[in-house]
């Protein structure tokens, strides 16, 4: 064994050892042993020979630069991008009349207050199992895509792939095409090469900017907020957040891209355990492309090629930078543009088109094997993905139904433990409560509390006094408010421990009630 401090052996991995020229370590495998060209073996018998070493244990980005291309999936993907990225942007800015108690943003989750608005329907921290039930539906709804369409989401709807797009136009904006901007990477580096990387990522920094400013839009009135902003008067946190996502805006979107659909998001793991033969996806039909050959190969040897003439443009179209003909892969975000391209090109050369389409493994022998595909509607509408559908729909149509019944009128009631009860002068029994009651329409609102089931029991609270004692006592309760009240309540002197209820209805149109059971104490009679 040589010595570490040697040059020759510099960059040996000294935890690996070598005997009779096969490499052995216990560690996962590292290019720097003693022979690169060695067979290497772990020590545990079980594991298979590595013939060949990788050279690195990471791979540096490699710059994709895709090429502009036009056709029906591309032009979804334009109308899905400007769609979402109007919603983000506009959602903030709109208005919705709630009376001059609430605030009239259409969508606004108001920490301060602890309420999220969304235009008619106002969430209470109580209420929270509505945020979880919408999340949920999210979740389940990636379900139903994916075991339809595969990673369709990944290609269309989501905010990596619709901020890397955005990014990528601003590419073919600022450096031209594909072309274009190879050439522009690989110049060296000019006063004209650094005017066009300062304008570009200036436009980045802009995108990232506005994608943070909209985010904090959504936590506060959105006028006020961007005019404090703006006069450097908002709370320290508002510019620590648009800080943090404009950085993670620019990173992602500008700079690692498909990295992040690659080796960050764990969604392409995930997905394949929802996908199956039946799945649509996009796929290379092999049978009918290979062996590849140009136009003029397949003229000059007619039944030799198949209709792939390698022109590589569904390559240069990804935007992940795979090579769909390899099959399918975890860079393959579904996007379809590939298709695209594929189909322009059979268009040029006078070919069917669909060499790259949607496909399902199944339709894919049957097509092999000569036989006709099946509609495309068969699949989507398949007993798994109905019941993800049903599951989906089912929890939809259970929070409508709680929205729908759920009452703006709401009572907690804790008795006092210590003392549980007090002897009054005149014999009689008070037993003390803290009520919570809860307004939660946009308006002031009287409540009657009332109480129910106990025999000659009176009430009065902090703000009524005793000489104003009665069963039923009115109090006012804020617009969207939790009022507290101590409540003290007092029965007769041969009262017993019992069982009684509070009652509370809104003194409006609505009428709206809350019942809670409590308990009664009194001392125990010999």
């Amino acid at each position: 064994m040589g010595n570490p401090d040697t040059p020759d052996d510099a960059k040996r991995d000294w935890a690996v050892t070598v005997e009779d020229g096969i490499a052995k370590s216990n560690e996962p495998v590292s290019s720097a042993v003693a022979d690169p060209a060695a067979t290497t073996r772990r020590h545990e018998p079980h594991e298979p020979p590595r013939e060949t070493l990788p050279e690195k244990l990471y791979e540096a980005r490699k710059s994709i630069h895709n090429k502009r291309i036009d056709g029906p999936f591309r032009r979804f993907k334009w109308f899905v991008m400007l769609v979402t990225l109007g919603i983000y942007y506009v959602t903030p800015w709109l208005r919705w009349e709630r009376g001059p108690y609430a605030p009239d943003q259409a969508v606004l989750v108001d920490l301060a207050n602890r309420r999220f608005y969304m235009f008619g329907i106002e969430i209470w921290p109580h209420e929270f199992y509505f945020v979880a039930g919408l999340l949920i539906m999210a979740g389940i709804g990636l379900f139903v895509i994916t075991s339809a369409v595969g990673r369709a989401w990944c290609g269309y709807a989501c905010p990596q792939t619709v901020w890397t797009d955005l990014f990528q136009h601003i590419d073919r904006f600022v450096d031209g095409d594909r072309n274009a901007r190879i050439r522009l990477e690989n110049a060296p580096w000019t006063w004209g090469k650094v005017f066009r990387r300062g304008f570009k990522w200036s436009i980045y920094l802009a995108i990232g900017f506005v994608t943070g400013g909209a985010w904090i839009l959504y936590f506060a009135d959105a006028p006020t907020l961007f005019r404090d902003f703006f006069a450097l008067e908002a709370a320290p946190v508002a510019y620590a957040t648009v800080a943090i996502l404009t950085l993670t805006t620019v990173t992602l979107g500008g700079f690692m891209r498909e990295q992040v659909c690659i080796y960050m998001c764990p969604w392409p793991r995930i997905q394949t355990a929802m996908m199956d033969e039946k799945s649509l996806m996009v796929t290379y039909k092999d049978w009918r492309g290979e062996p590849r050959g140009s136009v003029k190969k397949a003229a000059k040897n007619p039944g030799q090629f198949g209709d792939c003439i390698d022109c590589t443009q569904c390559v240069q179209v990804c935007p992940t930078g795979i090579d769909i003909r390899e099959g399918p892969q975890i860079g393959c975000i579904t996007c379809a543009l590939c298709i695209d391209a594929c189909d322009k090109v059979m268009k040029d050369i006078g070919r069917p088109r669909g060499l790259i389409d949607y496909a399902t493994l199944e339709d894919c022998e049957r097509e092999a094997a000569g036989e006709a595909p099946k509609p495309a509607w068969r699949y989507l509408l398949r007993p798994r993905t109905m019941v993800y559908f049903t599951i989906w729909a089912g929890i939809g149509a259970a929070l409508l139904f709680a929205l729908g019944v759920r009452t703006h009128t709401e009572m907690t009631v804790a008795p006092d433990r210590n003392p549980p009860f007090m002897l009054m002068s005149d014999g009689s029994i008070r037993n003390s409560f803290t009520l919570k009651i809860r307004n939660m329409e946009s308006r002031p609102r009287d409540m009657e509390i009332a109480l129910e089931g106990l025999e000659g029991g009176v009430m009065w609270t902090d703000a009524i006094g005793r000489d104003e004692a009665a069963a039923t006592q009115t109090v006012t309760v804020a617009a969207d408010q939790v009022r507290t009240i101590r409540a003290y309540v007092m029965a007769p002197h041969d009262a017993k421990s019992q069982d009684f209820a509070f009652t509370v209805t809104s003194l409006d149109e609505q009428r709206e009630s809350d019942h809670v059971e409590t308990r009664f104490d009194a001392p125990e009679t010999p």
